[in-house]
């Protein structure tokens, strides 16, 4: 049995978004918790990691309900990092492995940290013939998104990647208009092919795919 990688004292990022592995995340950081975290990251070229928010707010506020995290996240490595004006970090980000906590704590000055243990990546699992359409509607979207907002972070896939059951159900799961709680269940999933499954199947619910 291979021996599980592990991280210790990771710093979190709580966010009422779900980061996935290969997904791009956008990030205006202000809170002085996050500021000197971030800094520290990038000079050390290490990863911090993305939690999506049980319960509390992103931005902490006096006499605001206490944060509460999910127990798995993803790993997010800085790609570019700017200061557009003091006290202001503008960060474009991306999703790598994803992690299950093992313990936190609170640090006395509002940051949290975690050990965790690294999960698997997904296998590469070719999408099959019958959920072919998944992958052509995705291409399509993408393509729509790069011309509507060309300013934005846009992502051109390859063809090997509109052919892998994990990115496609990925991408999707980042775009459809779905809760976050059925997100955070997407992204736990094992098997990549059955969260494309049940994205096709969400997308059939919606309409998205007639």
């Amino acid at each position: 049995m291979p021996q599980q990688l592990t991280l210790s004292s990771l710093p979190l990022f709580p966010l009422n978004t779900v980061l996935f592995p290969d997904g791009e995340l956008a990030l205006r950081v202000f809170e002085v918790r996050y500021l000197d975290m971030v800094r520290k990251c990038q000079l050390a070229g290490a990863p911090f990691g993305v939690v999506a928010l049980e319960a509390g707010a992103e931005v902490r506020k006096a006499g605001g309900p206490h944060e509460e995290l999910h127990a798995t996240g993803t790993l997010a490595n800085i790609e570019e990092l700017l200061s557009p004006q003091p006290g202001l970090l503008s960060l474009r980000c991306k999703g790598a492995d994803r992690f299950r906590i093992t313990s936190q704590r609170l640090l006395k000055h509002g940051l949290w940290v975690a050990d965790v243990v690294l999960i698997p990546a997904d296998q590469v699992v070719a999408v099959p013939g019958e959920l072919q359409s998944c992958a052509d509607l995705l291409a399509t979207a993408l393509h729509s998104l790069r011309d509507k907002a060309p300013g934005a972070i846009h992502i051109q896939p390859t063809p090997a990647q509109l052919n892998d059951c994990a990115w496609v159900s990925n991408r999707w799961c980042e775009l459809l208009p779905i809760p976050l709680e059925l997100k955070q269940r997407l992204m736990t999933l094992d098997n990549p092919l059955a969260r494309l499954e049940l994205v096709s199947d969400i997308l059939e619910q919606t309409g998205i795919s007639r």
